[in-house]
């Protein structure tokens, strides 16, 4: 039988960090070997870190990523490897190297460039054109890079037709919420479409506003899942593939020999010296939990929270706590993703908070077990009052006076920062952001907008998920009873000013991340007051978000990256 045992690493890079990078291979190298696997994958452009965007531009970068390869290729003894890297030709590719027994025998250059959403790879990179096939004793592989893997009759069926009864797809594929599951009957139907054992090794950690999941897989030339990764974890994911099973598979299928004839091109096919016969100690026992969507999303958040504060070089972050659901979130994902020693609280009441709020902030800090500070911004706004006395005499307060006290709370969160190197979390979801609904310079000052992309309704689902993991009440039940109030002038309730959240963020949803118009949305049933009012407010509040911190991708289409709306923009849908 020519069984072969494969490794997936799906691991942790940063970007720009080589060193730390070729460390990390080497040691997920090192722990492959020891378990027997004759091949391991690592995630596209693994040594250099996923995206590197305009560090790509720096020659010396692309030189210390070949420099690292090299590194990788010696230490790969007794074993093959498929590692991402950037190639440099004439110009520069994503790549893939096979490095196998200390040394570099092969490259396979991304095909398909992705070009839309969160991805921008036409700005640097050269696709490739040729999709080898590398030949070890008995066994023929082939590796390809993550877009390519999307297309049905792209590399991978070439590779297929060419002999190739194992595809190792690499891959940096970002998160957002349901893709994990689309991705892998994608993967599922491709392997069985093109009888072929399929590994797909995907990148896990937090690199800006991108989350990458992990969730790896290894699938047998039926789809059969037979590996998973584990969820926003790095992980080595191991199998036992039985290759003669996919032979005997293509022997009973006749559209493969019509297919075969009709493949346009020659596919290279390089041939390997076999490696030393080796032990193969049995695999312990593994059981991966598939995780329901909002954990999932929690487990997302949790992640890109840690390593953002982490890999840019913070310990401590600071949240400013309203007494509120949204603020409330942010700080209990803040204590999963650092710990409750590094998380601090500060409550700034004004002259409109309510003593519900604020006696529910007390009462939140002291759940989670972190430091709580009390600012009051009554006698610094008072001040703000006196200072504008004269310009604003005879006039009534409005949202003016509202937003000095929050430009005031910003301005003390920031003080804190500065003196105590706290990193600042803001605290408005997606649907306050979405329509502008959120002060410049006040709550959205700040260096990470956690819940940026997290809808109001969405909010309210992982707050009360924090409590049944807990199985306690983290997050006082008052703080989803009370109506939503940003609390700046009396009696005041989010929805003197905006839809209820369940009709706003159906709204949004269908207005942003579907690109429906204002007809369409008014046909599913919404007042046509009410949607023209949301679509306007989202195009006229474009200027705020492009000042405001990024946060961390969670649906399909977040602002920022994926939402490119002009700010001089004078069209209006008739």
């Amino acid at each position: 039988m020519r069984q072969r045992r494969i490794g997936l690493a799906q691991v942790n890079p940063t970007v720009g960090d080589l060193e730390g990078n070729v460390r990390k291979v080497l040691h997920w190298m090192d722990r492959a070997r020891a378990l027997g696997c004759d091949l391991v994958a690592f995630p596209e452009l693994v040594l250099t870190g996923y995206p590197p965007e305009d560090l790509l531009f720096k020659p010396a970068f692309i030189e210390a990523n070949l420099k690292a390869l090299e590194a990788v290729a010696q230490a790969s003894h007794n074993l093959t490897a498929v590692v991402g890297f950037v190639d440099r030709r004439d110009d520069i590719f994503n790549a893939a190297a096979v490095l196998h027994d200390g040394r570099r025998v092969g490259v396979y250059h991304k095909q398909y460039l992705p070009n839309y959403g969160v991805f921008d790879e036409n700005r640097y990179f050269q696709s490739g054109t040729e999709a080898p096939v590398f030949a070890v004793g008995e066994t023929l592989f082939a590796a390809n890079i993550c877009e390519d893997i999307w297309y049905p009759t792209g590399p991978t069926t070439a590779q297929a037709l060419a002999g190739a009864e194992l595809v190792v797809t690499i891959n940096g594929s970002p998160y957002h919420a349901g893709k994990a599951h689309f991705r892998e009957k994608m993967l599922a139907t491709r392997a069985a479409d093109d009888l072929v054992c399929l590994a797909f090794v995907n990148m896990v950690g937090g690199q800006d506003e991108l989350v990458f999941d992990g969730q790896s897989f290894i699938f047998s030339e039926k789809g059969e899942c037979l590996a998973r990764g584990k969820a926003f974890e790095e992980d080595l994911v191991i199998a036992d593939l039985d290759l003669d099973r996919v032979f005997r598979a293509r022997l009973h299928d006749p559209r493969r020999r019509k297919e075969k004839l009709r493949a346009p091109e020659r596919v290279p096919r390089i041939t390997l010296p076999p490696l030393p016969p080796r032990e193969t100690p049995a695999l312990p026992p593994r059981e991966v939990r598939v995780l329901e969507s909002v954990e999932e999303i929690y487990q997302a958040l949790i992640l890109g929270t840690r390593d953002y504060v982490r890999k840019n070089g913070f310990r401590r972050v600071v949240v400013g706590l309203s007494g509120g659901i949204d603020s409330s979130l942010v700080a209990a994902i803040a204590c999963e993703a650092l710990g409750a020693e590094n998380v601090i609280g500060v409550t700034m009441p004004s002259p409109y908070s309510s003593a519900g709020t604020r006696a529910d902030a007390r009462r939140l800090a002291q759940n989670l077990g972190i430091e709580f500070l009390t600012l009051p911004i009554t006698p610094v706004f008072r001040a703000y009052q006196r200072a504008l006395a004269k310009p604003f005499k005879g006039l009534k307060e409005d949202v003016a006076e509202e937003n000095i006290q929050a430009r005031i709370r910003g301005t003390l969160l920031m003080a804190l920062s500065n003196k105590f190197g706290w990193l600042v979390l803001t605290t408005g979801n997606k649907s306050e952001i979405g329509v502008g609904y959120c002060t410049l310079y006040g709550d959205m000052a700040g260096g990470f907008a956690m819940i940026k992309d997290v809808p109001k309704t969405l909010v309210s689902h992982l707050a009360r998920h924090v409590n049944a993991r807990a199985d306690r009440a983290v997050l006082p039940e008052s703080v989803f009873t009370r109506p939503p109030s940003a609390e700046l002038r009396p009696d005041q309730t989010d929805q003197d000013t905006l839809p209820p959240y369940p009709v706003l963020d159906r709204i949004l949803e269908a207005y942003v991340e579907e690109d429906k118009g204002f007809r369409d949305i008014v046909a599913q049933g919404f007042e046509p007051a009410t949607v023209r009012k949301v679509i306007g407010m989202v195009d006229k509040n474009e200027y705020k978000r492009r000042q405001g911190p990024i946060g961390i991708k969670i649906t399909p289409r977040a602002f920022g990256r994926d939402w490119r709306l002009p700010i001089v923009n004078r069209f209006r849908e008739p």
